[in-house]
């Protein structure tokens, strides 16, 4: 398993930039518009660990106020198969909250209700039962 980041939400994306690559000193790696889920994702990382990033999601809409969790999103893993991962998972009594219907990503919850995203390694894998057809579960 590779760690990969960790997503928070953000209301003023310009205002988080600055905080984190300006007052931070971390940098830019990749961004992703989705014009269609009204949403930006901007990716940071430090130069000494690329590869441990924050995710900055920030909502083109106006959300209602989230508290003091709703802003923190989720850990992010790579898992070389991710359907042995859930089955495992399960077998510990963990609900699959997302499954990996897809053969590439799912979401778990911790006890303590930190969602975690699992990422398949490379190419999803081909979908199949029992996921093709599980439903989602509760919040992720």
């Amino acid at each position: 398993m590779r760690y990969l980041h960790t997503m928070v939400r953000v209301r003023d994306l310009d205002a988080s930039l600055r905080f984190y690559c300006d007052g931070l000193g971390l940098r830019e790696t990749r961004r992703f518009d989705n014009a269609a889920g009204r949403f930006t994702l901007v990716f940071l990382a430090a130069d000494e660990t690329p590869d441990a990033e924050i995710e900055l999601t920030w909502n083109w809409d106006p959300e209602p106020e989230w508290g003091s969790s709703r802003n923190f999103g989720h850990l992010a893993f790579r898992v070389d198969d991710i359907y042995a991962v859930c089955a495992h998972l399960q077998q510990c009594g963990v609900v699959i909250n997302r499954p990996p219907r897809d053969g590439h990503m799912a979401f778990v919850r911790s006890p303590d209700l930190i969602s975690i995203e699992l990422l398949q390694t490379g190419a999803p894998l081909p979908p199949c039962e029992p996921w093709l057809s599980m439903a989602n579960t509760g919040t992720w």
